[in-house]
């Protein structure tokens, strides 16, 4: 059986091979080949290959999400992470600022409903929904607006905003501080009732916040309203509003050390004083004759999907020390390790050319982790596999797993403490298939000159990634409708896991069920 049969579609006796397999467990070892007839001439059999792993620094991913991240948490075993955010303030098309109240005594028409060209008070409030640490800590935030590097680096050809490694600080200083607020993720000023209320449909009508007060002459009239009223075109959209009336704001922690915001997001929020009209839009007059007024809150711009959202991480030193144990490997995240595993595709190749890959399993476990302090981090629920030579396409392209070079697992943590690839087949084979076109195009291309040993040796240097992959914890998101999956994205809260292997650890084994035919 010649080279170019290495890993064919499986022949029919195969296929009811199979369909046998289907019914079976994720053990590999035991798959069923008792139950096929003695005339098909088939020998199943399942080789162990080694498995190499490391921990590798994930020192900056990419995170396209509309959740911003704030805060520092402290960890005995990997130090500090630090996490900040910026986010520009979405500006709808078209917006419109309501006009000022006019009377025409002449026709005795009215129109607009503003009580005065004013601003009553105006206030940046972040929400948030969940954290993670400790919910009383004292914590203080500060709020920058970005300034004109910002825009000058966001419109630039070839930035990427999206890697954690974006620096924030870079876009503001002191000059721009808006301003600071103290707080706890859990607010006990908050009475119960207040907390606990529900609207007519029974939605929780609290919302946790911080609220930045901001100067309503500065910057709710001359920044925001008179200039809309200078120039409406700048609030035709949210390029234009961006470009030229407000770049967007930069929230980081000031104090604190052990409590994580989640924000969903960030509301630019302007009050104004209204005359109640009638159906003519005519004002209303109050029994002693004076006009009928009310004050209403507004949310004028808000941070939504449809504007840049970057959120930065940085860890403290000790996580090169995790890193460099030889005797295991870490996932941790966000942005902190991930596990990298060498596949012996050279070696499958070598053993089973001459046979059919029916199935192949790798399992990593994870050691069990004692709860030692008040807010440890769980193992990542969910972790995905993928070519380290895709990785970085993977996530800038927004694609999904294909279950050809790319998978996922969940966490077993319940039975095994183990992340399970019941069959990574098709990668073995995918990846052993690309070697062997690049050495035929190229011994085609050199003929008689063809050497063996210096092609292998230049593969290798090229493909310096070609069999490996990397673990990595991940978010899977799923259409409501359809339960497709329509995204995967970096994991962004904290969690870690301490897995079996390493370069001086227990070796892992790939588990690969083929099939011989005897002629």
């Amino acid at each position: 059986m010649n080279l170019t049969r290495l890993f064919k579609l499986v022949p029919f006796a195969s296929l009811l091979l199979l369909l046998a397999l289907g019914s079976c467990d994720d053990n590999t070892g035991s798959m069923g080949i008792d139950m096929m007839p003695p005339t098909d001439h088939l020998k199943a059999h399942t080789t162990l290959f080694d498995v190499t792993t490391r921990s590798i620094k994930a020192d900056s991913v990419f995170a396209k999400t509309s959740t911003g991240y704030v805060g520092r948490f402290s960890d005995a075993d990997f130090g500090f992470y630090e996490c900040s955010f910026l986010t520009e303030l979405n500006c709808t098309d078209n917006y419109r600022f309501p006009d000022v109240y006019h009377y025409d005594e002449a026709t005795q028409t009215a129109s607009g409903i503003m009580a005065g060209d004013s601003v009553v008070s105006a206030q940046l409030v972040i929400y948030y929904s969940s954290w993670f640490g400790d919910s009383l800590n004292a914590c203080r935030l500060s709020v920058y607006e970005l300034n004109d590097r910002w825009l000058e680096e966001r419109n630039a050809e070839g930035t990427n905003y999206r890697y954690t490694s974006i620096d924030g600080s870079k876009y503001c200083d002191n000059s721009t501080l808006m301003g600071r607020a103290a707080y706890s993720a859990y607010d006990t000023s908050v009475s119960d009732s207040l907390r606990n209320a529900t609207d007519s449909d029974g939605n929780p009508a609290y919302y946790p916040h911080i609220t930045i007060p901001l100067d309503k002459h500065s910057f709710g009239e001359d920044r925001i309203l008179y200039k809309y009223r200078s120039n409406p075109e700048y609030f035709a959209d949210a390029e234009s509003f961006i470009n030229n009336v407000f770049k967007g704001v930069y929230i980081k922690t000031d104090q604190g050390d052990g409590t994580i915001l989640y924000v969903d997001r960030v509301d630019l929020q302007m009050q104004f004083r209204f005359h109640a009209v009638d159906s003519l839009g005519v004002k209303l007059q109050c029994v002693d004759g004076s006009d009928s007024l009310y004050y209403s809150m507004n949310t004028v711009f808000v941070s939504t999907k449809e504007v840049i959202q970057a959120n930065r991480f940085s860890n403290s030193q000790r996580i090169d020390e995790r890193v460099s144990e030889q005797g295991n490997t870490y996932l941790k995240s966000p942005a902190g390790i991930f596990t990298e595993a060498r596949l012996p595709y050279d070696e499958i190749y070598a053993q089973l050319q001459k046979d059919t890959l029916n199935g192949a399993k790798l399992t990593f476990t994870n050691y069990h982790q004692d709860s030692k302090y008040d807010f440890s981090m769980d193992a990542p629920s969910t972790v995905l596999l993928v070519r380290k030579s895709a990785y970085t396409s993977f996530f800038e392209n927004n694609e999904v797993t294909d279950n050809v070079t790319s998978f996922s697992a969940t966490h077993n943590s319940v039975a095994t403490n183990q992340y399970v690839f019941s069959n990574i087949a098709r990668l073995i084979s995918t990846c052993i298939t690309e070697k062997n076109k690049a050495r035929n195009e190229a011994r085609t291309a050199a003929g008689a000159a063809w050497n063996e040993t210096v092609w292998e040796a230049q593969w290798k240097l090229d493909n310096p990634d070609w069999d490996k992959v990397l673990l990595i914890p991940v978010t899977l998101s799923y259409d409501n409708n359809s339960s497709q999956l329509i995204g995967v994205q970096h994991d962004l809260k904290p969690s870690y896991a301490k897995l079996v292997g390493g370069p001086t650890g227990e070796v892992l084994k790939l588990e690969v069920v083929s099939t011989e035919i005897q002629e």
